[in-house]
């Protein structure tokens, strides 16, 4: 079927998930066209077919897409707005049941708490607060401290106080709009797990080709 004089804008996410087997075009891009008749035919176009159960993760070229749309429709120019390699990750979706998200939400309260007070402690330690304390109370007042002067009260309010601004929430209510730092640091992780999935794909030549002659996804050799 030949369209001309019709302009499709694609943008796709560097990372997308789906639940299901059978991925269309929509399922991994968002469209736009002054025509609006055309705009569910590609939306309803199939992609690819994930061939097997289980996490999977795959890296398809943008090219690859357009050469697709271009297979059923020759006469479409295509632009793109977004990524030029778009992950796909295909994870099988499950809810676990209320019990084992208390279990998990418990267990990493647990670790955080205790990681937590681990690092302080040791920080204290190699640095003796303690000894510094007292130093400082004896010569201030004269007096030997007894490990719970002003100084001790005043340094654990103001490291609880200093914890919460860093981290920039307390419970679900955020002091400010800037993300935190753990969001920060994930947003990272994750740009880093996706360069590299990116270019360790370009490099082995595994990226995915996709179109309807071609369901069972197979990689490039």
């Amino acid at each position: 079927m030949a369209v001309s004089h019709d302009t499709v804008y694609l943008k796709g996410d560097r990372d997308v998930e789906v639940q299901k087997t059978d991925i269309t075009l929509s399922d991994i891009v968002s469209l736009e066209c002054s025509n609006k008749d055309i705009v569910p035919k590609l939306k309803a176009l199939k992609i690819m077919k994930i061939p097997d159960k289980g996490k999977q993760r795959f890296v398809i070229s943008i090219l690859k897409i357009i050469a697709c749309i271009h297979a059923e429709y020759p006469g479409l120019e295509i632009q793109n707005m977004g990524e030029q390699d778009i992950i796909v990750t295909y994870e099988e979706q499950k809810t676990p049941g209320m019990l084992w998200h208390i279990i998990k939400t418990a267990f990493v309260a647990l670790i955080t708490f205790c990681g937590s007070a681990f690092a302080i402690m040791t920080f204290n330690n190699d640095v003796s607060v303690p000894k510094l304390f007292s130093q400082i109370y004896k010569y201030v007042t004269g007096s030997t401290s007894d490990g719970f002067t002003i100084l001790e009260v005043t340094y654990s309010i103001g490291l609880t106080i200093g914890i919460l601004v860093f981290f920039n929430h307390f419970g679900k209510k955020r002091f400010t709009v800037d993300p935190t730092p753990m969001e920060v640091q994930m947003r990272l992780y994750e740009n880093d797990i996706q360069t590299t999935l990116v270019e360790d794909a370009s490099r082995r030549e595994q990226e995915l080709d996709v179109g309807k002659s071609n369901h069972t996804g197979s990689h490039r050799n």
